[in-house]
């Protein structure tokens, strides 16, 4: 059995965001590593908790941000992480698009619906001649 204290105890690192505000100020945050995420273009920073306990976040446009600095443990272990993320975006994407064409139960792609077109001669004005 794991007790519960232990993980709480644990360092999970922090987080620096430098960013842009409004006003043109510079702004320079640290935060635990895991209040802070990177979703949809924006950074995302647990800022604080309302009375109901729900988290208060603020969403930042990755375009206004500068920089953003993490102390890792170890660095392979967050660069996996990334590249675990990607290709879990890649597998649900393809399950989204159709990639290589459709296929049917035998794995071979069905012949193309052919139309026969009769052929004729055309006047100047691409009206048909019959």
């Amino acid at each position: 059995m794991v007790d519960d204290d232990l993980e709480l105890e644990r360092d999970i690192g922090h987080a620096t965001i430098v960013y842009e505000e409004p006003d043109e100020d510079t702004v320079r945050k640290t935060v635990p590593n895991e209040h802070i995420a990177y979703f949809q273009d924006h950074w995302i920073i647990k800022t604080d908790e309302d009375e109901e306990g729900h988290d208060i976040v603020r969403r930042i446009p990755a375009q206004r941000v500068h920089y953003v600095e993490r102390s890792v443990e170890q660095f392979e272990e967050e660069v996996k992480t990334l590249v675990d993320q990607v290709q879990s975006f890649a597998a649900d994407l393809r399950t989204k698009l159709p990639v290589g064409g459709s296929r049917d139960s035998g794995g071979e792609r069905p012949e193309p619906h052919r139309i026969d077109i009769d052929q004729g001669e055309f006047d100047e004005n691409d009206n048909r001649m019959e």
